[in-house]
């Protein structure tokens, strides 16, 4: 299975991405966005898988920002 993932980055701050992943992205998993690591806070599923392609909305925000609003 092939996922096609349009990754949206929660703040807007920095520009988001569209890539091809052979694992399924998951909630808490981190992801690189260009140079920025990212943690994944949504995931769906935009329509119903086509052949072995499975379009995905995952809404990410930077660790950066994690950290700081931590402390």
């Amino acid at each position: 299975m092939i996922y096609k993932v349009s990754y949206v980055v929660q703040s807007g701050e920095y520009p988001g991405s569209i890539k091809n992943e052979d694992e399924e992205p998951k909630v808490g998993a981190r992801v690189m966005i260009g140079p920025i690591e990212c943690e994944i806070l949504e995931v769906h599923q935009i329509m119903p898988p086509r052949g072995d392609f499975t379009f995905l909305h995952v809404t990410v925000v930077p660790v950066e920002r994690l950290t700081t609003e931590e402390d």
